[in-house]
Parts: C-alpha cells; sequence; structure tokens
C-alpha cells in the first residue's frame, strides 16, 4: 500500500489519481500510524513553507516521516514535500525543516536578474538527469512541469539526482538510499511523470 500524507495543505487528489491511471492503490491519509504501516509513502506539497511545517508537527508527521525514511521504506517528496526535507526554508523569514538533507531552501528573486524569468516559475521545463531508479526509461532532457518560487540548495551536492535551469542551474530532484523527492510535478508532467510514479510504485 502507498500511503499519500495528508497535511490539511495542497491538493493531495492528484497525486492520487495519477497513481489510480497506473492502476496502482494510493490511500490519502493524516493517521500517522497507517503512514508508519505502509509499503511506501509520497508528501506532496503546495503552500507556505513555515505553514506546511507547523500542520506537520501539529499532526506528528514530521517524527513519522524520519522513521519512514530510517526505516528504508521507498519515499518520495513532491515540491514542497522536497523542500521540507532540508534544513531551513528562507520563504517569509527562515523556518525550520525536517533536517533529513543539509542545506537550504532559497528564493529565486534573489537570484534572478534576466527581467524576462517570472518568478514563480511555472511551466514546462527540461531536466539534466543522474542515474536514479526513479528516471529509468526516461530520456535526459525530458520536460517536466513546475510551480515554483523556491529552489533547494543541497550542501551535500551527490544526493542531486536531476537538475534545470531558470535563471541558475538549480536541483530539480534529489536522492538519497530510499529517499526521492522532486522539486517538479510529477502528476502534472504527462506521460514522463506517469513513468516516474510506475518507477516509485515498482520499487522493490
Amino acid at each position: 500500500m502507498i500511503c499519500i500524507i495528508d497535511y490539511g495543505m495542497g491538493n493531495l487528489r492528484s497525486v492520487q489519481k495519477a497513481f489510480e491511471k497506473l492502476g496502482v492503490v494510493a490511500e490519502i491519509t493524516s493517521d500517522p500510524d497507517k503512514v508508519l504501516r505502509a509499503d511506501k509513502v509520497v508528501l506532496p506539497g503546495v503552500g507556505a513553507f513555515g505553514a506546511c511545517m507547523a500542520n506537520m508537527r501539529k499532526l506528528s508527521m514530521d517524527e513519522v516521516v524520519k522513521e519512514v525514511i530510517a526505516q528504508g521504506k521507498p519515499f518520495l517528496g513532491i515540491c514542497l514535500g522536497l523542500q521540507m526535507l532540508f534544513d531551513v526554508g528562507e520563504e517569509m523569514g527562515e523556518w525550520p525543516g525536517l533536517g533529513i538533507l543539509p542545506g537550504r531552501v532559497l528564493p529565486f528573486r534573489d537570484v534572478i536578474k534576466d527581467p524576462t524569468l517570472k518568478v514563480p516559475h511555472m511551466g514546462w521545463n527540461s531536466l539534466k538527469l543522474r542515474p536514479s531508479r526513479l528516471f529509468e526509461g526516461i530520456e535526459d532532457g525530458a520536460f517536466v512541469y513546475f510551480v515554483h518560487s523556491y529552489y533547494p540548495a543541497p550542501t551535500d551536492e551527490s544526493v542531486i539526482s536531476a537538475e534545470s535551469d531558470y535563471g541558475l542551474t538549480f536541483c530539480a530532484a534529489v536522492q538519497k538510499d530510499n529517499l526521492y523527492a522532486t522539486q517538479f510535478h510529477p502528476e502534472k508532467s504527462g506521460a514522463v511523470g506517469l513513468k516516474m510514479l510506475e518507477n516509485f510504485a515498482n520499487l522493490g
């Protein structure tokens, strides 16, 4: 069973529907015990970093996510679900994240100098892929869908599994052991995104 974590924010149904297209059962839940019993776990995310982390802590999902990853279960973070894995998010202040991956989440507005590049970064962009089971069967340069104003800056660049360009080259996905996470939205990325979700569902 795949569990999609519901912490009170974000369009979780779109992720569930993407798995349904693949014939994969994925349950949306805010029950920590169900998440801990799941075979695989997905953490989507839409909203403000600080508010989302507050909701995660209120539901004890912060500790649940750490436990799931420590147990070695396949874990997939999406968009803000990637960003919250890091130490600090710089969205309207500084907010502590889950601290699972060292690094910070930084605003595009501080680094983009090209006035033709609008923030948020919204729409289709190509990926520079590194080897990852999440990307099996996907060609380098594949296009995926982004909606974000902040980007992750990992301290350990070896965890970067994909990059993209938007005024700078930025981390678009990470992988560390059983942990996978994407800054883009696989559930909104057509056949390419569905292939990634299929690869995740097929992880042993």
